[in-house]
């Protein structure tokens, strides 16, 4: 089950990104350690299963993190 846009970014939090400044309905996020850089769509509904995947791959993370 894909998760909500809310939950990403709460487990992008915890893997140590941090909030750029935001940019229309999404909200973008960096990793200072891992140089990595990715955008969560905040749209009220759940992600898509290819919208999530690619979310967690630029992240560099998978959902078992």
């Amino acid at each position: 089950m894909p998760w909500k846009p809310a939950k990403m970014i709460r487990f992008l939090l915890k893997h140590g990104f941090v909030e750029c400044p935001k940019r229309g309905g999404h909200r973008a996020f960096y990793n200072p350690i891992t140089q990595r850089y990715t955008e969560v769509p905040m749209h009220n509904k759940e992600l898509t299963l290819v919208t999530e995947r690619n979310i967690l791959k630029e992240a560099g993370l998978s959902k078992n993190d």
